[in-house]
């Protein structure tokens, strides 16, 4: 099996040549769009291949955006075309940004990383049938909340990921709405936690809803408008938006969603509350989800705000030291690790490229979207969204295209300035 860096030279390579020989044919365009084809080239052939809808790709190289365009259809049945502008849920590239805003936090002091989450978080736990809190949920820190090792772990025989599960807790709690992400954190503040926090790594929506609360306790802000207005606007991002369940209430930019497995269930909002819709329609809490996985954006903005970490020096959001911990290795990943996940963010170190250089990203998935955010060490960002989350063989999406947009991204012989 051929090693990464081999298979992606000569991937490469043969994308050049192709490049090279359609160029005599290609003197109708600018130079930049032929320079560019090869992005061209995957998205097109990418989303015939695996039957998917719609698709949005930008690109910026060096803080400037060199590329953004949309492909296939916004809306299906209508005929209505990706625009470049187009607006996705973004699902978990939300946690990146609740990072950032996060470590902002940390740099005015108005918090510390490892502080207990509980110190902040002001609800009354949800306790059913004489619960207890867990003792170890005061033990929990907001670093350990970033880092995934807060204790929850999904997968582990009698766990569960609770943002999936809304029926349940209204059941439960006795809700006349879908629940809410502090119901979401008060009702989980009554179970036990899986593991003892600090000691491994284990994905957790809930962590990050933990701390969209302490965001909100902080600054004695909502959630939504304090992240748009010191995370978002510094770096003309502010289009972005937490994403409604009903499709009559969203904005025109927003595309329509295609479940893949073309599921449905009751619908959790009102006036259409019980109805069966699309799981991507109301029947998925995606206004629950905030601070894990709630935004919705446009693949230039996603890279406008990435691309903020360029120059570490110079940053609009973060101060050089508060960058390197967003990326540096959590306690528990071993030596030399070859990717680990840090403080929002998957890392990868670049090896022979100096203790400072490494690829960051981050990938989304919920029915109905996937989506990749990658920041390379080379200066290079880009976002690739999707209205569907998986190929016709249930592969998702986010996970095919990552390797083909490397390729092509090292195909470019020549950037425009």
């Amino acid at each position: 099996m051929q090693s990464r860096r081999v298979f992606l030279a000569s991937a490469a390579t043969s994308l050049a040549t192709g490049l090279a020989n359609r160029l005599g044919a290609a003197d109708t365009r600018s130079m930049a769009g032929v320079a560019l084809e090869p992005f061209d080239d995957l998205l097109t052939q990418f989303i015939a291949a695996n039957a998917v809808p719609g698709a949005a790709l930008a690109v910026t190289r060096d803080g400037k955006l060199v590329y953004a365009r949309g492909y296939g259809y916004a809306d299906r049945e209508q005929n209505k075309p990706v625009a470049p502008t187009a607006t996705f849920r973004i699902a978990s590239i939300s946690k990146p940004i609740t990072a950032v805003a996060i470590l902002q936090l940390v740099e005015v002091g108005k918090i510390k990383l490892d502080d207990p989450a509980l110190k902040y978080v002001q609800l009354k736990p949800f306790l059913a049938n004489g619960a207890k809190v867990d003792d170890r949920w005061a033990k929990v820190t907001l670093r350990q909340c970033l880092q995934h090792t807060g204790g929850w772990d999904r997968s582990k025989a009698g766990g569960f990921d609770p943002i999936g599960m809304p029926a349940r807790i209204m059941q439960e709690m006795k809700l006349n709405a879908a629940p809410t992400p502090e119901d979401v954190v008060r009702y989980m503040m009554g179970k036990p936690v899986d593991f003892d926090p600090g000691t491994r790594y284990a994905y957790s929506n809930l962590g990050f809803l933990v701390l969209g609360r302490v965001i909100e306790t902080v600054t004695g802000a909502k959630y939504e408008p304090w992240v748009r207005k010191h995370v978002l606007t510094p770096v003309q991002a502010d289009g972005m938006y937490l994403g409604l369940g009903l499709p009559e209430n969203r904005t025109p930019a927003e595309v329509t969603y295609y479940d893949s497995k073309q599921r449905t269930g009751p619908c959790l909002y009102a006036p259409r509350k019980g109805e069966q819709v699309p799981l991507p329609d109301g029947a998925n809490n995606i206004e629950g989800y905030e601070a894990h996985g709630g935004w919705v954006a446009s693949a230039i903005d996603l890279v406008r705000f990435s691309s903020a970490f360029d120059e570490a020096n110079k940053s609009p959001l973060l101060s050089r030291e508060s960058i390197k911990e967003m990326w540096a290795p959590p306690p528990h990943a071993a030596k030399n690790s070859e990717t680990y996940y840090a403080c929002g963010w998957n890392v990868r170190p670049i090896a022979g490229k100096g203790n400072d250089k490494r690829n960051a990203w981050h990938s989304g998935l919920i029915p109905g979207t996937s989506t990749i955010l990658v920041r390379r060490w080379d200066g290079l960002n880009w976002a690739v969204l999707f209205n569907t989350e998986a190929s016709h063989e249930g592969k998702v999406l986010s996970g095919l295209i990552d390797l083909p947009m490397h390729i092509a991204a090292d195909a470019v012989e020549s950037w425009p300035s």
